[in-house]
Formats: structure tokens, C-alpha cells, sequence
């Protein structure tokens, strides 16, 4: 572990909140945070069953963490002096269950008994590069925001463009 993963991760795991921003460790990983945090996301999803959820719930669940989120993410922040640190990827889980909770409104998981894994395959990459580009206005949320309702909202709205995508992906198929 690399000396500013080992002291992001003392400054963060001594309390509740810098856990949950964290990822529960997820985002504490030397290389690519963003993308370890965004794939314990999508595990997270396929472990929990949560695609055979209602609607419903799952939009509840995703609130839920996103206003949990907000703190936690403020916290870590403060923690570790910057508007958006890498170690924080509780909004990649929120931007990522958003993502493959609409986008599987379309996906057609009757097709083929593997469906599922294109499903999740597919809602990873198109998360990853929305997140990574951030089209509008999704950069200018984490730009005008900044701190924690910056990190998750910018997240939020890319996810927004990946769920689209994804469900289009899902129709044509």
C-alpha cells in the first residue's frame, strides 16, 4: 500500500463516516479507486439480488445512500483537505446502482441465460466513462458544488446518462 492510500486510510477508517465514503475500503485501493470502488458497487448489486428488486425500492435504497452519502462524503473531505479524493467512491456506488437500476427497465434478460453478466458488464463501462468524462452538467455540479453534495451529485447525473445508454442498449437488443 503506498504511503497516501496507507494515511488517507488512517485519516478515514478511524470513523463511521469516512468508512461509508470510503466504500467500506473499496476506495482505498492504490490504483484506480474509482474503478475498485465502482465494481464492489456493481458485486454489491449482483449479490444483493437487487435487479429482481421493485422499482420502487431500489430507487428508495439509492436515495437513501446518496443523503447518507452526502455527509459521509463532507466528512472525508474535510478529512482529508480536498474537494473530491479519490478514496471517496460512495458515489460511485450511488452513480453505478443508479445506472443498472433503470437501465435494466429495457435490458432483455430472457434472451439468453448469460444476459445478466453483458447487463452488468455493459452498466460498469458505460458508468466508468460517463463518470470519467463527465459530460454536462455533470461537470459543472463537481466544479460549482465542490465538497460532499458535489462528489455525489456530479456522480448522480452521470450515472443519468449511463442508465440512459444502457437502457437504449437494452431496447435495440
Amino acid at each position: 500500500m503506498s504511503r497516501h492510500v496507507h494515511d488517507e486510510a488512517r485519516v478515514l477508517l478511524r470513523h463511521p463516516w469516512g468508512w461509508i465514503a470510503s466504500g467500506f475500503g473499496s476506495g482505498l485501493s492504490p490504483f484506480a479507486s474509482g474503478t475498485t470502488g465502482s465494481a464492489a458497487a456493481v458485486l454489491l448489486y449482483w449479490l444483493g439480488g437487487a435487479v429482481a428488486w421493485p422499482l420502487w425500492l431500489s430507487l428508495m435504497v439509492i436515495a437513501l445512500v446518496f443523503a447518507i452519502g452526502v455527509p459521509a462524503s463532507t466528512f472525508a473531505c474535510n478529512a482529508l483537505k480536498t474537494d473530491d479524493a479519490s478514496a471517496i467512491v460512495i458515489d460511485e456506488w450511488v452513480g453505478q446502482w443508479l445506472t443498472l437500476t433503470v437501465g435494466a427497465i429495457y435490458w432483455p434478460f430472457a434472451l439468453h441465460p448469460w444476459s445478466w453478466l453483458g447487463f452488468l458488464a455493459c452498466g460498469f463501462l458505460l458508468f466508468r466513462i460517463a463518470d470519467i468524462f463527465k459530460p454536462w452538467p455533470a461537470s459543472r455540479l463537481d466544479r460549482d458544488l465542490g465538497g460532499g453534495l458535489g462528489a455525489m451529485a456530479d456522480d448522480a447525473v452521470a450515472a443519468v446518462y449511463s442508465a440512459l445508454a444502457l437502457a437504449a442498449i437494452g431496447y435495440l437488443l
